[in-house]
């Protein structure tokens, strides 16, 4: 699918057609027409989180069917195969129609297939020099050859990993060794290159590595960038043009620069040891200033001097803050709309339980996602793993009514009853270690008045209050349930002639009971 936002984002940043085409990747034809009907619609970036590449594919063309598409051939695999003795091009093509067929899809005319490869063979002979602006792009590398560290305490040798970022009109150049090429040192080390440069180029154009890419959606026709590779450029405002697989070309000044780069900064420190990786960086950072201060040979100045002067006022600020690296997880909401992350618990509006949600993790905070919209976020909790943390918003209603209450309005309420069911909540109140345990027993007896009334339920605390001093919630319940608390006679003073000096002597109140 066309990458409407996508389009609209680099529109805003003031992004030519064609870099656009390339950084989707899709036809000039289709960014002017997309460009054409947001305008005519009044869209413009930025759009809201729901405004998916689907929604927007059926507001720009809600009557529009896709075209058939038909088949290009591997030009590559052509070019191999009619190096080859006996291989024509009507060979390759009866061939190609054939895998056209086994999988169902339209197929060039022998015309137009012969006129492809014609194509191709002519630009596999021409050569272009393209003439870059100041500040318009930086081309980024691992490069070829590895320094080495060394263990202090085993002797053991470990490879440290170069990485490269190039500007490509003055050839200013970054370095930064790293234990492994692995996601966070590749993200690391672009957040470090901004700052160094002080700015931030237009385009950035990486190898297709799998740091940069991702290679299980992306094909011929499409590239698909690594999500994480995606937000560090959002967030920084530029624009990835990933190089094609296997074409240097694409990238000639980085690919230049690892070169020098071989021979002034690791041939250099060949005979240095180091025992750290921030004892490398630090006499990496020392070769680095000498390289770009070298005077040109054919031109007057150097890569600093004429970075300075005309590419660094064109660069665009950098953000108010740093890019965090984050992580992204799935998780199930569970039935006390809670997640876990990392031994940690984190609530979500309640609607979303059983359903799987995306979760994008930083150091500090912690955001779920649900069909590409954030639902909520939460400081990222550290320490004793199973803590909370609750949004009240984030709860059923009932269960918010139950954390209005506490103990002192417990007791306000009891006495507004009466005084035997002040006594009997107090009683229930202390009788826990920890008052917040009492807090569903005392709720139960509200229940109970609703159910009863407050009458029956004051009469019923002064039955249980007889046998016992500390009541229970269970033992009120079941005074209620049997009727005991109608059984219950207002008292009645004896005559003074029952009474007796002896204190065995019963009165008829006695046989009442």
């Amino acid at each position: 699918m066309t990458k409407y936002r996508e389009i609209l984002r680099l529109h805003s940043l003031g992004f030519s057609e064609r870099n656009i085409a390339l950084s989707c990747p899709c036809s000039r034809n289709t960014v002017s027409k997309v460009l054409k009907r947001a305008k005519g619609l009044n869209i413009t970036w930025p759009l809201e989180e729901n405004q998916t590449d689907a929604v927007l594919d059926q507001i720009f063309f809600p009557h529009t069917k896709q075209a058939t598409q038909k088949r290009m051939p591997d030009l590559d695999y052509i070019h191999k195969e009619l190096l080859k003795n006996g291989v024509n091009k009507k060979l390759l093509w009866m061939e190609y129609m054939e895998e056209c067929r086994m999988n169902n899809e339209t197929p060039l005319m022998y015309s137009q297939f012969c006129y492809h490869i014609q194509q191709n063979e002519q630009k596999r002979r021409a050569t272009m020099h393209i003439g870059r602006k100041p500040g318009e792009q930086v081309e980024v590398d691992w490069a070829g050859d590895p320094a080495h560290i060394i263990d202090p305490d085993t002797g053991e040798i470990t490879e440290a990993y170069l990485f490269v970022g190039v500007m490509t009109y003055s050839q200013y150049t970054y370095v930064e060794a790293f234990i492994n090429q692995k996601q966070q040192a590749w993200i690391t080390a672009h957040v470090h290159m901004y700052d160094y440069f002080g700015g931030v180029a237009k385009i950035l154009v990486p190898d297709n590595c799998t740091t940069a890419v991702n290679h299980k959606k992306s094909d011929w026709y499409t590239t698909e960038l690594n999500a994480v590779y995606h937000e560090m450029a959002e967030h920084y405002g530029t624009a990835i043009i990933p190089a094609r697989v296997r074409k240097p070309k694409d990238k000639p000044n980085v690919e230049s620069s690892v070169g020098n780069i071989s021979t002034w900064i690791t041939a250099a420190l060949r005979n240095e040891q180091f025992f750290s990786l921030s004892e490398l960086n630090q006499a990496i950072r020392e070769k680095l200033k000498q390289f770009n201060e070298r005077q040109f040979q054919k031109k007057a100045g150097s890569r600093r001097s004429l970075f300075l002067e005309e590419e660094l006022p064109l660069l665009a600020p950098l953000p108010a803050t740093r890019y965090e690296l984050a992580e992204w997880k799935q998780a199930t909401v569970q039935f006390n709309y809670h997640i876990s992350v990392d031994g940690m618990l984190y609530s979500v509006p309640y609607e979303y339980i059983k359903r799987k949600v995306d979760v994008r993790i930083t150091d500090k905070t912690v955001e779920v996602f649900y069909n590409h919209t954030r639902i909520c976020s939460h400081r990222r909790l550290h320490g004793r793993q199973g803590q909370y943390s609750t949004i009240v918003e984030h709860m059923p209603e009932d269960h918010q009514k139950y954390l209005e209450w506490n103990g002192d309005r417990f007791r306000k309420w009891a006495e507004r009853v009466g005084i035997k069911t002040y006594q009997v909540v107090d009683a229930i109140l202390t009788s826990k270690r920890v008052e917040q345990q009492a807090y569903r027993s005392c709720m139960g007896l509200l229940k109970l008045a609703d159910k009863y009334s407050v009458e029956r339920l004051e009469a019923a605390c002064k039955k249980a209050l007889s046998y016992t001093a500390t009541p229970s919630y269970k033992s009120i319940k079941n005074i209620l349930s049997a009727g005991q608390d109608k059984l219950l006679q207002p008292e009645q003073k004896l005559p003074e002639t029952t009474s007796s000096k002896f204190g065995i002597t019963r009165g008829a109140d006695y046989y009442r009971r």
